[in-house]
Order: C-alpha cells, then sequence, then structure tokens
C-alpha cells in the first residue's frame, strides 16, 4: 500500500496548486490544456491497447463489460456519488428571492457538473493504465518493484491531477478516493493472490484499459460524449477469459 498512499499524496498535491492558478488561466488556455490532455491520453491509450497478445480478448471483454456497465448504470451511480460529495464540499446557494434562486439553480447544476466531470475524468485516467495494474498488484505483493512503478505513475499524475484542476475544478481532487479503493483494492488482490494473475492476464487487462483511455479520449477532445465508466467491467472480464481459456485448454494466442 506504500505506492497507493504516495500516489494519493502526489494527487492531492498536484490538484491543489492546479487550483491555485486554475482562476488565473484564460478560458481558451484551459481548453488547450484539456486538448492536450486528450492527445496525450489518446496516444498513451493506443500504446496500452497494444499489449494484448489477441485483440479478441480486449474486444470480447470490453463489448460484454459495457453491456454489464449499461445494465449496472455505472456511469449514473459515479456521476451520483460526485453528486453528493460536491453536495457535501461545496454545499448548496440559499437566496430570499424566486428570482435569485433560479438563477443560482443553474449556476448549482453548472458547478455540480463540472464537479461531476472533473471527479469522473480524473478517476478514469488515473485508475485503468497498466502502471496502476502492475505497480498495485506487485505492490501488494511487498515487491520493491512496485512501489517504483507506482512512484512513476505518482509523478505522472501529480502533472496530470494539476492540469486536470486548473480547468475542470476541485472535483478532481476528490478522484483520490477513486485511487485508493481501485489501487488498494490491487495491493490487496496482489497480497492474496498475487501469483493467480500471470503476465498474459495482466496484459489482457491493460489492453482493455487502454481501450477504455481510447474511449475517454474522444470526451476530452470533445469528438463524442461517451458514457466511458460503464466500460470499467471489462478490465475484470478480460483476465478472466484468459484464466477460462488456460482452464479449458484453449489456445487462446495462434502464432
Amino acid at each position: 500500500m506504500r505506492g497507493t498512499i504516495l500516489n494519493t499524496l502526489t494527487v492531492l498535491l498536484g490538484s491543489s496548486l492546479g487550483l491555485l492558478i486554475g482562476n488565473r488561466l484564460p478560458e481558451r488556455m484551459q481548453q488547450s490544456v484539456i486538448t492536450g490532455l486528450g492527445v496525450t491520453t489518446l496516444v498513451v491509450g493506443m500504446g496500452n491497447a497494444n499489449q494484448t497478445g489477441n485483440i479478441i480478448i480486449p474486444l470480447l471483454a470490453l463489448l460484454s463489460g459495457v453491456i454489464i456497465g449499461e445494465l449496472l448504470r455505472i456511469d449514473m451511480r459515479l456521476e451520483a456519488f460526485g453528486g453528493w460529495l460536491q453536495a457535501r464540499v461545496q454545499g448548496k446557494p440559499t437566496s430570499d428571492s424566486g428570482g435569485d434562486s433560479v438563477a443560482e439553480s443553474g449556476e448549482e447544476q453548472d458547478r455540480r457538473a463540472r464537479f461531476v466531470e472533473g471527479f469522473v475524468t480524473a478517476s478514469l485516467v488515473f485508475c485503468v493504465g497498466p502502471l496502476t495494474f502492475i505497480g498495485s498488484i506487485q505492490d501488494g505483493m511487498g515487491l520493491d518493484e512496485g512501489f517504483e512503478t507506482l512512484a512513476i505513475k505518482s509523478t505522472l499524475d501529480a502533472f496530470a491531477s494539476m492540469a486536470f484542476a486548473a480547468t475542470l475544478g476541485v472535483g478532481v481532487m476528490f478522484s483520490v478516493i477513486t485511487i485508493l479503493s481501485v489501487q488498494g483494492g490491487l495491493a490487496l488482490l496482489g497480497s492474496l493472490a498475487g501469483e493467480f494473475m500471470t503476465d498474459a492476464m495482466i496484459d489482457e487487462m491493460t489492453a482493455v484499459g487502454g481501450l477504455m483511455l481510447l474511449v475517454l479520449s474522444l470526451v476530452l477532445l470533445d469528438i463524442k460524449e461517451v458514457r466511458a465508466a460503464n466500460f470499467l467491467p471489462g478490465l475484470l472480464i478480460a483476465p478472466l477469459i484468459v484464466a477460462a481459456g488456460t482452464w479449458l485448454g484453449i489456445d487462446l494466442y495462434p502464432v
């Protein structure tokens, strides 16, 4: 868990600095920053997706995962949680007059949408990359390599959280809840069953994460509105496909 704690602290530091400078950046500069992050996310996603040894595996995992995600409405649950956090952190505006109440209601909706966007976007970016899976599992197994991997990820996330917070606001800071939950869970998995996760399982999980980053890049680049969170179950399905194939004696990686 050392790496997860370090990652949490760096995101808190980076997002805090981003909030300090965010209001000083003109809107067009904020848009350019988001575009830069979108392009970077696109490139990283392509690289991660190429980790697969058989593209059919992440394809099946992604499609079956998003069906499950749509049925469970994961996006709405994350947004509801983000809205709940926003209400607790920023509160609700009050007014004595009906006219002002309507205006403030619109402002409150904008604040809530911005908070949720920052929370959900940062949570997905920080938690679906290969460094998350490999580093957290190895860290849970007590390997120095795992901590070193998460230390590198923490440095990258510090700068990314600064840029995100400067443009998307305080919701980015609360992505540490997701980091603690996801990376902490993976570290626990590593401590309990580290040997269960084979290299092939991690590679296919990483590939699905890469495809998810490609989906998220469409949102950051303002190309298409996508319910990216609903693809999350695919991360669990990919290693299960590999495990099932091995158990059934199916050659998933024909030459």
